[in-house]
């Protein structure tokens, strides 16, 4: 049982694992913040430019509920009554939030490979022996493969 620990430990502690738990974290924060701007800032203006549309109560009932018949006025309304209903206006919502934190995140990675230092080619230390193709170093006069003598570097 402590083997099973100490390799948790272990495995917890490294700081890709870190990383990754911060990272979700902050994700989380973000998707609510996300979520949000597009249910309070966003969808308000495209309802009312759509003739006072509210898409959260855009939906279709499948099924009557229960507990009363329709048409429900509200989603709420709907659900509250046990009816069967598919809220497209929900996708919509959500198609929305998601396209948004999908530019954001492409965003974020667009400048933070900006940020990276572009690195520089490493300097060439070998060449190729024209008669046996092996590779060899610069400054060989002999091919050490097929000892052939090698025409001097200009």
């Amino acid at each position: 049982m402590t083997i099973m620990l100490n390799e948790f430990k272990k495995f917890a502690m490294k700081g890709n694992v870190v990383d990754m738990a911060v990272g979700i974290i902050i994700g989380g924060a973000f998707s609510t913040i996300v979520k949000s701007f597009v249910a309070d800032i966003i969808m308000p203006p495209i309802g009312l430019m759509l003739g006072g549309v509210d898409f959260t109560d855009m939906f279709i009932v499948l099924r009557e509920g229960v507990e009363t018949a329709g048409p429900y006025v509200a989603l709420a309304d709907a659900q509250a009554a046990g009816a069967v209903t598919i809220n497209y206006g929900v996708f919509i919502t959500n198609t929305i939030s998601f396209i948004i934190v999908a530019f954001a995140v492409f965003w974020l990675i667009k400048g933070m490979n900006s940020l990276r230092t572009k690195e520089e080619p490493a300097p060439v230390t070998t060449k190729n022996c024209e008669f046996c193709c092996s590779s060899i170093p610069l400054a060989a006069k002999r091919c050490p493969a097929c000892t052939s003598e090698l025409p001097t570097q200009n």
